[in-house]
């Protein structure tokens, strides 16, 4: 079983792709990371948990959802293509992420 280490904030830009049939993905921003390793200190993996509470390995993730990879775009440049509209945000297409720096204290 792992074990969280640690968790920070994802900074504006990251995304989780998921494929959801051979010729269409989705991408959710990425909300935070965490660090994980097994229950006996070794096997560290970092995790991304997007904004819908999805990861890789996780049994209640999108039905028929595959995960692809996480992929960074400079806020500046807008949302990928395939980017979810998230209910009451508009069209992350053109209204752009609203995730927020959080500075640790």
């Amino acid at each position: 079983m792992k074990r969280i280490v640690e968790i920070v904030p994802a900074r504006p830009g990251w995304y989780a792709r998921w494929r959801l049939a051979p010729d269409a993905t989705r991408c959710y921003p990425v909300s935070l990371w965490a660090l994980t390793e097994e229950a006996d200190g070794t096997g560290r993996e970092v995790i991304g948990v997007d904004c819908i509470g999805q990861w890789p390995g996780a049994d209640d993730n999108e039905a028929g959802g595959e995960f692809v990879r996480y992929l960074f775009q400079t806020p500046d440049s807008g949302p990928p293509d395939d980017a979810e509209p998230l209910p009451g945000a508009g069209d992350l297409r053109t209204a752009g992420p609203r995730l927020q720096p959080v500075t640790a204290t």
